[in-house]
Formats: structure tokens, C-alpha cells, sequence
């Protein structure tokens, strides 16, 4: 059994902020980072939640060193290329359905977990 704990950050926080909860409890996550465009809904959700890192812009987010990965729960148009960034930033990615909307992003997103040698899933509720 895997004991590593891994640093994760929510995108999304309709839908997404539902995980925060399941994360937090979880004993292999560590739950350090939110992202919303909204930086009144951000500011909400991480207060709520007693969640310190807090980001408008998902490109800063993938720049952060202590995110081992993302869990993307964005509009779906988002879903592909917000999947391929993280995995071009090596972060391991968990994403809502669908995975893309274009065979060409499901194709990067396959290639790019082999390149990277990282975790790809895609999650369905």
C-alpha cells in the first residue's frame, strides 16, 4: 500500500468544492491549494475550509512546487487543454468527465502521462 502523502489543489469550486471534505480526511492528501476566478468564491471556500493557498490563475497555480497534483472540476471546454498544462507542469491530474472534448487532447493527455511518467485519472461521480 501506498503511504505517500501528496499535495493537491481543487480547480473549481462549484462542483468541486464538494471533495474539499473527503480530501481533507483522507490520510494520503494534503489539500494545500484552491483555485477560483472568482476571488469572492475563492475567499468564501478557502475561509470555510481553513485552506491558506489561494489562486485566480490556474497558470500560477501549475507553477507552484509543492503541488503534486490538480483535480480539475471546470466548465468541460476546460477540461483538455487545463489537463495537457498540468501535465506539462508535471503535476499528476484527477479530472471531471469528460476528459476532453477533442480526440487530439484525449491523444496529448494519454501521450503526455507516458512522456511525464505521471498519473492521469479521470473521475466520475
Amino acid at each position: 500500500m501506498n503511504t505517500k502523502i501528496m499535495n493537491i489543489a481543487i480547480v473549481g469550486l462549484g462542483f468541486g468544492a464538494e471533495f474539499i471534505p473527503i480530501y481533507q480526511k483522507h490520510p494520503n492528501a494534503n489539500l494545500i491549494a484552491i483555485s477560483q476566478r472568482t476571488q469572492s468564491k475563492l475567499d468564501e471556500i478557502g475561509d470555510a475550509f481553513g485552506i491558506k493557498k489561494r489562486y485566480t490563475s490556474y497558470d500560477e497555480l501549475l507553477k507552484d512546487p509543492e503541488i503534486d497534483a490538480v483535480h480539475i472540476n471546470t466548465p468541460i471546454p476546460d477540461h483538455g487543454i487545463q489537463s495537457i498544462k498540468a501535465l506539462k507542469a508535471g503535476k499528476h491530474v484527477a479530472c471531471t468527465v469528460p476528459m476532453a472534448t477533442t480526440v487530439a487532447e484525449c491523444e496529448e493527455i494519454v501521450a503526455l502521462t507516458k512522456e511525464k511518467g505521471l498519473t492521469y485519472m479521470m473521475m466520475r461521480n
